[in-house]
């Protein structure tokens, strides 16, 4: 009985020090480009003139010169793009999946949250990206309002669009 109870509650401490998955970026992109929608992965590695360009275009701190961006496509017709942009919010880690296509937001979806639960923002807020014009910089309480109770929350995402709409300009439009 007891290695049973030792047993539990190691498997509970060891799922709290992993951020919650909330959805795979896969079913994301194809929520948003249709189940019929095939979807591939690129890795890209920002040189340092384009981490600096972006760095400088976004006034964000960017932490990595690595980023993973997903492709949808139907028929050999490119549908969108995934941009994953993974960010501290407070003291750890959250993972925005930006959904681009034609040049527009067409939504965010939060993939994993590390920080408590509670700072998670809602699909309504999530709702004020959707049909964004990825050339323009958001700013929060200007473009995108605030959450109370969950303003790091907020930052850390609106941060990471223009991160996200920087990346689509010199990586997928550039290229």
């Amino acid at each position: 009985m007891l290695k049973y109870f030792l047993l539990s509650f190691t498997l509970l401490f060891v799922n709290t020090l992993f951020a919650k998955v909330l959805i795979s970026p896969v079913d994301a992109m194809k929520a948003t480009y249709g189940q019929e929608s095939s979807i591939s992965k690129g890795k890209f590695h920002l040189t340092n003139e384009k981490f600096k360009k972006i760095q400088a275009k976004t006034k964000t701190k960017l932490n990595t010169k690595n980023y993973v961006i997903y492709r949808a496509k139907k028929d050999d017709k490119v549908l969108g793009y995934g941009i994953l942009i993974n960010k501290k919010v407070r003291s750890k880690n959250g993972v925005v999946l930006y959904l681009i296509a034609n040049g527009k937001l067409q939504g965010i979806e939060i993939i994993a949250f590390n920080e408590p639960q509670e700072y998670i923002p809602n699909k309504e807020w999530q709702a004020n990206f959707k049909d964004k014009n990825a050339t323009k910089m958001l700013q929060l309480s200007q473009d995108i309002p605030t959450i109370t109770g969950a303003t790091l929350s907020a930052k850390s995402v609106v941060d990471g669009s223009r991160i996200a709409f920087a990346l689509y300009d010199e990586v997928i439009k550039g290229n």
